[in-house]
């Protein structure tokens, strides 16, 4: 198993205000679709209850494209990883609003998450939609998509298995190609900028910058056969 140390985290926990709604979704429905941290890794059939395509997203923010993504395709199974409160209970009332059967979700760090809860080779693709692209370059450090993250993620995909991640942040894009082409057990031959693929809804925030004349970068690799 890949064995990673990373000290210093991508995020800082701020936890905001958490509304009346996004707390009562947090209480009432994180025992039904929310999985607990265990130092053990998970059996993704047994907790969705079926044999299906398994996709990992990491920082779904308050889950409008979560929930959007999980709706629109049902034979699908989703897991969601974040580690805010706010946007947790958000996505719990969609869930439940939306009745969807195939999204369940782990308040707790990626990192500790991926290495010990998910096992190798377990997942048919993983999302990482405009992470915190920590500008300033001192903080670059802080940044999610390092070679040794990269390294364990890929280690969790299953061969074929692809990689989808987005930016608006046109430096950030340039890192991340970069560290993925690095990246033996993924094609990077084949791998790079793609058009916004039509499962990955554009957002609110999305829309509005576009608007305004700024880019975004759709990045797509796919592991080795």
């Amino acid at each position: 198993m890949t064995d990673i140390r990373r000290p210093i985290r991508s995020y800082v926990l701020r936890q905001g205000r958490v509304s009346d709604a996004q707390a009562r979704a947090h209480r009432e429905e994180l025992p039904r679709y929310g999985i607990a941290f265990a130092d053990r890794a998970l059996d993704l059939d047994a907790v969705f209850g079926r044999a299906a395509p398994k996709i990992l997203e990491i920082g779904f923010g308050m889950g409008e494209t979560t929930a959007a993504i999980a709706a629109a395709r049902p034979e699908t199974d989703f897991l969601g990883i974040e580690v805010h409160t706010p946007g947790v209970g958000s996505l719990l009332k969609q869930i439940a609003a939306r009745g969807l059967s195939n999204l369940r979700l782990i308040q707790h760090d990626a990192v500790e998450v991926l290495r010990v809860m998910i096992a190798p080779a377990s997942l048919d693709g993983a999302y990482i939609f405009f992470p915190d692209p920590w500008p300033k370059k001192r903080h670059h450090k802080r940044r999610l998509v390092q070679p040794d993250f990269v390294a364990l993620l890929t280690d969790r995909l299953k061969p074929g298995g692809y990689l989808h991640l987005a930016t608006d942040w046109q430096e950030y894009a340039e890192q991340m190609i970069t560290v993925l082409r690095a990246e033996s057990r993924l094609d990077g031959a084949a791998g790079g900028c793609v058009p916004r693929p039509d499962y990955r809804p554009q957002t609110k925030f999305e829309t509005r910058g576009l608007k305004l004349g700024h880019g975004v970068w759709d990045i797509v690799f796919r592991k080795k056969k």
